[in-house]
């Protein structure tokens, strides 16, 4: 091959990523998110299962799944002391 024609592609190639690689980067913050709260909610999930032996249970809604998705236990035990404080 030519060398002007391989430095052409390699330069339009490094274009080409430069120019759909900037909308890619919100994207995956968006999914990290998403995969973090389904995370939360799972885990809110599987407390509120073992919760019922000894009568407990957190709601799981868009704020506890967040919280738990993003803190992980220390946000569910944070919920946990939350809801035992503030709701007699």
């Amino acid at each position: 091959m030519e060398p002007v024609l391989v430095i052409t592609l390699l330069g339009s190639l490094i274009f080409l990523l430069l120019i759909l690689g900037a909308p890619m980067k919100p994207l995956r913050w968006i999914g990290q998110g998403a995969i973090k709260l389904l995370i939360g909610a799972l885990l809110l999930f599987f407390l509120n299962a073992f919760g019922t032996l000894i009568g407990y249970s957190l709601p799981i809604n868009i704020f506890t799944a967040t919280v738990s998705g993003f803190l992980g236990v220390p946000g569910i035990i944070a919920l946990i002391f939350a809801d035992m404080l503030l709701i007699p």
